[in-house]
């Protein structure tokens, strides 16, 4: 049985003899992105922004799921985390716009690199399933694809 050291891939993470942890600080790099970018509406609304700046109110209306309260809110932790730049335009009224930061930028490869997986492991299924009840279309461009899973196929 291979260990989490031995596996194919995990020396692009770290050495077998070192731990996941970034230097000092004992936080492992993947779990400190997640903890930056690990939800739906988080990683939905930075790869919205990689099409370049976007006003509230576009954001909003890119996904009928989404609700202002929870994008006021996702917004305001990436603006936090430094992902995301609130810049407010001098007009009446005045509007607000959204874009990514440097840092929210270097995200582009893994954003391309997670639709990529989804598309290729994620998209099959979704397509599948596209027929069945509770069925949804992604609205957001580039949105992963939901896996649904039918209740009544669950074993009881």
């Amino acid at each position: 049985m291979a260990t989490p050291s031995t596996r194919k891939g995990a020396a692009l993470l770290h050495s077998p003899n070192e731990p996941c942890e970034l230097q000092g600080r004992g936080l492992c790099p993947v779990i400190a992105a997640v903890g930056v970018i690990g939800t739906e509406w988080r990683l939905a609304i930075v790869h919205r922004l990689l099409e370049g700046p976007q006003r509230f109110s576009e954001i909003l209306r890119s996904n009928p799921r989404l609700n202002a309260k929870t994008l006021s809110a996702t917004l305001k932790h990436l603006e936090n985390a430094g992902v995301v730049q609130r810049n407010v335009v001098n007009t009446r009224p005045f509007t607000v716009v959204y874009s990514l930061t440097e840092m929210g930028l270097g995200l582009a490869p893994a954003a391309r690199e997670l639709r990529a997986w989804g598309e290729r492991w994620l998209a099959p299924r979704s397509r599948m399933a596209a027929h069945g009840p509770g069925s949804r279309t992604p609205a957001i461009q580039g949105e992963l694809p939901r896996i649904v899973v039918d209740p009544s196929a669950r074993a009881h």
